[in-house]
């Protein structure tokens, strides 16, 4: 059979068969070379758009992570500040919680507090139910307490009038703040809260029957499309009498339940702000050789069949404008209370804004001042937790100033010493008040 078959067909060449298997087993080579090389090309590119992927979404992750940890901070700040963490900052403060926009919207806010409490009620020595023993009244209230807002509240839902007895005399230099709230279903005619600033000597305490002369303000809420809400201003008795209204537009029944009022007396002239707002700013409003010994609340109008109220509380009356500027410059020390926080909280109240751009005013002139920042307390409560809070509230305004005002962080110390330098009777209610304070200290 070979040999038939060797017969019929000529053998190839050995050399050249070799030749051409050599030459087919190279290309196939070459071409598996060629065809891993791509491939290899190809899931590289992919590693290399994956990894690039992959490192896009963590600085996504990143930025989102930063993101909405600020946003968690900054709600927990507004809904509960307690609640938001804490972290320690390269300085060794106490990061504060994100600031709310309500300081900001006090930028236009030029209040600044008196110097000195003479006289404050927050009704914390009112036991719930009870009318306050330093208090008078023809009608009726009582002390309650509130699911959104922290302290006691002076309740006032009948008609009357309500003497603070403890207040005899109102300043021709001095402060007077209060915080004023209704319930949030308040009917727009139900009626006004009043406030006089008069002499007790010469008028019937519990009616408008009196000749002396008097500063009067008229409150309502704003409280619908249709119905405005603000302030009316009055002289009333007396020469130069005066009337003016003014609308209240960051107060009304269903946003903004609350109102932080705020007068400040400069001899003849009132300055009058309702939630960082200046509603009146009248030169002569005072009578230059009249007294002026007492503020009484009176609610008024108020409709029966209904379940509307008043609130009150956080009555401070304090004497003295405070020389911010010459204290801190020139005697290197200046010391106020007018810088407030919520209740056992580091965040510092909208109202404070005014005392705050009075420091920053003063840094900002003199830019080689450097200041120690010390926080204090009364001594309610547990004196560990009271030195811890006064070096967060040291922080908190050291922060305030350095975000809101520019002024550069390393220029400012901390420091806190809660209820261990008291200036005051712990004893009293005003004198609480004197001491929860922030004292600036030149360096």
């Amino acid at each position: 059979m070979f040999r038939t078959f060797c017969a019929g067909n000529k053998l190839p060449n050995p050399k050249l068969f070799l030749m051409k298997k050599i030459f087919l087993l190279s290309g196939l080579i070459l071409l598996t070379t060629v065809v891993n090389a791509q491939l290899l090309k190809k899931l590289g590119d992919r590693a290399k758009n994956k990894m690039e992927q992959k490192a896009g979404e963590k600085v996504d992750k990143s930025i989102d992570d930063a993101t909405s940890g600020k946003a968690k901070t900054e709600s927990k700040s507004e809904t509960n500040p307690q609640e938001a963490k804490e972290e320690e900052t390269s300085t060794g403060d106490k990061a504060q919680p994100a600031k709310t926009e309500a300081l900001k919207a006090y930028s236009k806010y030029d209040f600044v507090q008196g110097e000195k409490v003479i006289a404050y009620e927050d009704f914390s020595n009112t036991a719930v139910g009870d009318f306050p023993t330093r208090w008078n009244t023809n009608g009726s209230a009582e002390m309650v307490t509130l699911n959104q807002k922290e302290g006691k509240w002076f309740r006032m839902n009948n008609k009357g009038f309500y003497l603070p007895e403890f207040i005899t005399s109102i300043p021709e230099n001095s402060t007077l703040e209060f915080d004023l709230g209704v319930n949030n279903d308040f009917d727009w005619g139900n009626g006004y809260f009043n406030l006089y600033i008069t002499d007790l000597e010469d008028r019937d305490l519990f009616t408008n029957n009196w000749s002396t002369h008097t500063i009067h303000f008229k409150f309502h809420p704003l409280t619908g499309a249709n119905y405005t809400g603000g302030v009316s201003f009055f002289t009333e008795r007396g020469k130069a009498n005066l009337h003016n209204d003014a609308n209240a537009k960051n107060w009304d029944n269903k946003k903004n339940l609350f109102a932080h009022v705020s007068i400040w007396r400069q001899g003849q002239r009132i300055r009058m702000y309702v939630n960082g707002d200046k509603l009146f700013d009248v030169p002569r409003a005072f009578l230059a050789d009249q007294k002026y010994s007492a503020i009484i609340f009176q609610s008024e109008n108020i409709r029966d069949g209904r379940e509307d109220y008043y609130l009150l509380g956080n009555i401070r009356l304090a004497e003295g404008a405070p020389d911010t500027r010459s204290k801190l410059i020139t005697e290197g020390r200046f010391v106020t209370s007018g810088i407030t926080f919520d209740v056992n909280s580091d965040v510092i109240k909208p109202e404070s804004y005014g005392v705050l751009r009075e420091i920053a005013a003063a840094l900002t002139e003199n830019p080689t001042v450097k200041v120690r920042i010390i926080g204090h307390t009364d001594s309610d409560g547990n004196a560990d937790k009271n030195t811890e809070l006064s070096k967060r509230r040291a922080a908190a305004v050291k922060n305030a100033l350095s975000s809101d005002f520019s002024i550069d962080a390393s220029r400012l110390e901390t420091d806190g010493l809660g209820a261990t330098k008291p200036v005051a009777d712990n004893k009293t209610i005003e004198g609480k008040a004197q001491n929860r304070r922030v004292e600036f200290v030149k360096l």
